[in-house]
């Protein structure tokens, strides 16, 4: 059964890091893409970075060069890690995974709030 854990959320001051992990069961490596996406309350999800198989990254404008997205086969892991936040990165941050010919998987997701 596919499941998939985000932690590492928390409260910070605008300006602090946090590191978020998306532990994928049973392997990471039966997907295609994974992804990390937010949802502000009030607000639309939205993709804030991705990465492929074969290790290309994509990010929103609003995050690059602060968000790296990273991952760790052996440890069946997806990483974010978020540097200078600001109160606008304020949300629920959820891991996807996607493979083809199926419907995407979701975390539960994580909430980061951070504080003026």
């Amino acid at each position: 059964q596919v499941q998939l854990v985000e932690s590492g959320g928390g409260l910070v001051q605008a300006g602090e890091s946090l590191r978020l992990s998306c532990v994928v069961s049973p392997s990471i490596s039966i997907f295609n893409d994974m992804g990390w996406y937010r949802q502000a309350a009030g607000e639309q999800r939205e993709l804030v970075a991705g990465i492929t198989t074969s290790g290309r990254t994509n990010y929103a404008d609003s995050v690059k060069g602060r968000f790296t997205i990273s991952r760790d086969i052996a440890k069946n892991t997806v990483y974010l890690q978020m540097n200078s936040l600001k109160p606008e990165d304020t949300a629920v941050y959820y891991c996807k995974a996607e493979r083809h010919f199926d419907t995407p998987y979701w975390g539960k997701g994580t909430l980061v709030t951070v504080s003026s």
